[in-house]
This record gives C-alpha cells, sequence and structure tokens, in this order.
C-alpha cells in the first residue's frame, strides 16, 4: 500500500475527528465550493459570450436533441461523483470537481445566453444567483447549527429525482410543459439535498476527502439555481 492510500484510509470521518481537524475540513471543503462556483460562473460568462461556442449548444437544446443534451449532464455527474468520491488520491477528486464545473458551464451556458441575449433581462440570472445563495446559507446555517441528521432523506430523494426524470420525459415526448410547479417542486427538492449533503459532510465524509464534499454540495447548488432560473422565467410569462 503506498504512503498517500495509507493516510486516505487512516483519516477519520469529520464527525470522529477532533475539534480543529473537523473546523479545518469544514473550511477546505467550503473554500473548495466557493472556488467551484467562481471557475463556474467565469467558464459560464467565456461561453455564452463566445457566438462559436453557444451557438451548437443552443441547438441541443432542440427537442430533437433534448435526450443528448440530458445524457452528457447525467454521464458527467456520474464520473466525475465516482472519481471525486472512490480516488484515493486528492488529484482523483480534482479531476472529478473540475470535470462537474466545466460539464455544469457548458450546460447552463445555452440557457444564461437566452435569458440575457434573447430576452434581454441578464439581471434574472443575478436574481436567481442571489436566491439560490440566500436558500443555501440559510438552509447549511440550520444543519450547522442544530446539528441535525438528515442522512434518512436519502430514499425520498432518490424517490424525487426518479419522479422529476421520468416527468421530464414524458414532457420531452407528449410535448407537455411542466410550468411553474414543477420548478417549485424541483427548488423544493434541491432545498432537500443541500440538508441531505450538508449533513453527509459532517458524518459520512473523511477529513480528507473535503474536494469530494465540495463536489457534492456545488451539484445540490446548481441543481437549485437551473431552476430557480427557471421559476423566474415562469413568474415573467417567458419559460
Amino acid at each position: 500500500m503506498s504512503y498517500a492510500d495509507e493516510f486516505a484510509s487512516s483519516s477519520p470521518f469529520a464527525i470522529d475527528a477532533v475539534r480543529e481537524e473537523r473546523a479545518a475540513f469544514i473550511r477546505r471543503t467550503y473554500a473548495h465550493l466557493a472556488g467551484a462556483i467562481c471557475v463556474f460562473a467565469g467558464l459560464l460568462y467565456i461561453i455564452s459570450n463566445n457566438d462559436a461556442l453557444v451557438f451548437p449548444l443552443l441547438k441541443l437544446m432542440g427537442v430533437a436533441n433534448g435526450f443528448l443534451f440530458l445524457g452528457m449532464f447525467i454521464g458527467a455527474s456520474w464520473i466525475a461523483n465516482s472519481w471525486a468520491m472512490n480516488g484515493k488520491s486528492l488529484t482523483t477528486q480534482y479531476m472529478g470537481l473540475a470535470l462537474y464545473t466545466v460539464a455544469e458551464a457548458i450546460i447552463f451556458a445555452p440557457v444564461c445566453y437566452f435569458v440575457s441575449t434573447m430576452i434581454g433581462t441578464p439581471e434574472l440570472l443575478f436574481q436567481a444567483a442571489g436566491l439560490t445563495l440566500v436558500v443555501f446559507g440559510g438552509l447549511t446555517a440550520f444543519v450547522m447549527i442544530t446539528g441535525a441528521d438528515f442522512s434518512f432523506m436519502r430514499g425520498f430523494l432518490v424517490v424525487g429525482s426518479l419522479v422529476a426524470f421520468a416527468a421530464l420525459i414524458f414532457g420531452a415526448i407528449s410535448g407537455f410543459h411542466m410550468g411553474l410547479w414543477f420548478s417549485v417542486a424541483m427548488i423544493g427538492l434541491s432545498a432537500g439535498y443541500i440538508l441531505y449533503d450538508t449533513s453527509n459532510v459532517m458524518r459520512h465524509y473523511r477529513t480528507d476527502q473535503h474536494v469530494a464534499a465540495a463536489l457534492a454540495l456545488f451539484a445540490s447548488v446548481a441543481l437549485m439555481f437551473w431552476y430557480m432560473i427557471q421559476l423566474l422565467l415562469a413568474l415573467q410569462g417567458r419559460d
């Protein structure tokens, strides 16, 4: 066994670590989350403001290629999370976080281009981002202050995700528009994921898995941001 493997296997879970080590793990996790969000925002700006990059992505948003677009999202998420969670080295975890961050920027770019350029409401993106950060901050504070364990939510979240996925497939096939209440329900689902993932950061991640923990939190934040945009578009009658 290499030194890196031995170190990884001997690292305690955050909940079992001494106070200073647990606090350092939390700081590293949220610093990496903030870094991933900043990189995501930078890539999103570059892609959505480059016609050569964003126009092909706009075509992928069409009904004919919708499943290809969805498949890219699911595939990138699975690979990234697998690398981040199962990797013995920090390098592998960073590869997972980097892949997911780039994939999210690619997926969000055409929607952001549509909102800011095609319908001319770039302020809507800032509103959605602000609301997402406020809700995320509130839910995170609640878990940190109360120390509540939300691991029991896993089954509900899995079922909710499967129902949402089935609804999206049905909507794509039938042409049925999900509308305002679906966005509200998905924001609720993403809030559940934030509670669950924040609880897991403390209880089910080793202190050397701060990059993997940041990836899990980033995925929940991205999901909420996506449906905050959809919600605000629906409220403006432009969905």
